[in-house]
Parts: structure tokens; sequence; C-alpha cells
């Protein structure tokens, strides 16, 4: 009986199909991006955990300032107080534990060689537009509602890591071809997540003049 041997070239194919797989498998891995979820979900987390102390110690001590209290300004309690700190019936912290966890998982997945689909990575960029709303929404609710007026020390570092987030996930997601595969929408997704980080600066800029022209917030920091 005859014996098949390979011959040299699909036998070096062969010992280099592993290495070659993975190797292309990491250099398609989005390391940045995951690292930034992780960061953010984390930061994200700790801000929704002290602010949900915060308001059960208000719960158990009623009156009693909350240790973010820095000033008649720079506040925890009016915020979490308000109609605006509870939108759905229940105080908004509680959204920040469950919803930052999203942002852990997907990074440590991608970390760990994940490869979601289309369907996973809109679903996820549908959850960081909400994210997006409701933080522009709150912005807009801490300046300019009546009963409020107050910058939140916990809900900043909440919109600090939002912002840069959806600016994140939503390029990147164009530019891999998540809503569509025109070359040219893919190119201007690409092209916009390497300004991520100029894009976020400019919405901080925007967000500290509206509080300035509003509150006057730069010489109210311990007033």
């Amino acid at each position: 009986m005859s014996k098949v041997v390979p011959d040299a070239a699909e036998s070096d194919l062969d010992e280099r199909e592993p290495t070659d797989i993975a190797a292309e498998s990491a250099a398609r891995r989005p390391w940045t991006l995951a690292i930034w979820l992780i960061l953010a979900g984390i930061v994200g987390e700790i801000a929704a955990f002290a602010l949900t102390l915060e308001k059960l110690h208000a719960l158990a001590n009623p009156g009693e300032a909350a240790s973010c209290d820095f000033s008649v300004l720079y506040q925890c309690t009016a915020n979490l107080d308000s109609p605006q700190g509870s939108i759905f019936g229940f105080p908004n912290p509680l959204i920040g534990l469950i919803g930052w966890m999203a942002p852990i998982v997907v990074g440590v997945s991608l970390l760990a060689g994940a490869r979601f689909p289309r369907w996973y990575w809109a679903v996820f960029n549908l959850g960081m537009a909400g994210a997006m709303a409701l933080v522009v929404y709150l912005i807009s609710q801490s300046i300019y509602a009546p009963n409020l007026g107050t910058l939140c020390p916990w809900c900043m570092v909440t919109w600090s890591v939002t912002i840069p987030s959806f600016w994140a996930v939503t390029f990147r997601n164009i530019g891999a071809g998540v809503f569509g595969n025109a070359p040219r929408l893919r190119g201007a997704g690409r092209a916009l997540l390497t300004w991520v980080v100029p894009i976020t600066l400019i919405c901080y800029a925007v967000i500290v003049l509206l509080a300035q022209l509003e509150l006057n917030a730069l010489f109210r920091i311990f007033i």
C-alpha cells in the first residue's frame, strides 16, 4: 500500500496556519477600544455605586448633607432628590450599576479574542446611544432646570466617560460596516475614530461653557 506524503508546500502551510491565524486575530483585535471600555465601565460603576450609597444614606438620614456636597453649586443632594434624579421611578444610579456592566463585558470579551456579529454591535451601540441621550438630558437639566442649577460631582464623572465611549463605539461600528458597507461610509468611520479625543474635548468644552454662562460655574467652586 502506498503511503501518501504531503508535499513540502502543504506541510509548511499546515505548520504555519495556527500561528498565522493567531497573528491575524491579534492584529484585528481592537485593543485600544477594549481597554477603554473596561476602564470606562469601571469608572462608571464606581460613580454609580457612590451615588447609590449617597441615595441610601439620604433615605436613612433625611436632611443630612451628602459627602459629595461641596458647595451650593457642586453637590449631589439636589440632583438625587429631584424628579430628574429618578426619571423612571427609581434612582438613576441603579441604571448605571446595571448599564456599565455591558462595556466591561464587551471590553473583556474583545481582549479574549471574541468576535461579535453585526447585530450584537448594533445593539451595544444602541445602548451607548441611550446612555448618551440620558447624559445630554441630565446635563441640560442640571444647568437649566429651575429646581436644580447644580452640578453633581459623581454625575460629572459619569458624563466624562459616557461621552467618549459613545463616540468610540459609534465610529468603530461605522468603520467596521455595522451600519452599511459603503466604502465612503466605512472610510469616514475609520477616519473619525482617530478624532475621538478631540471631539470629546470639544464636548467637554461646550459643557463647561454652558455651565459658566448659566451658573458662573468656574467661580463658584467653593461657594
